[in-house]
């Protein structure tokens, strides 16, 4: 899950930055400024939910470990 997390949060940044360097003044002109702040809210909400999935996978990992072997070629003789 954390991929997916790591993803949304350079999606976020990337489409800041692309918008800040080559959309700046028509976003200016236009009255669309608040693209800007969608872009670092995204960005920023995307930490707490990256905290969230790393927390998630961390409970999936112990849950497989602590879990009996459900196959039979997984046992050790």
């Amino acid at each position: 899950m954390v991929p997916f997390a790591v993803a949304g949060l350079v999606a976020w940044a990337v489409a800041g930055l692309v918008l800040l360097i080559f959309f700046r003044d028509w976003l200016t002109e236009h009255g669309r400024q608040d693209w800007l702040w969608t872009c670092l809210a995204g960005f920023l909400w995307g930490f707490p939910g990256l905290a969230v999935m790393m927390r998630h996978d961390a409970h999936r990992r112990r849950r497989r470990a602590a879990a009996p072997p459900t196959h039979p070629a997984d046992t050790d003789r």
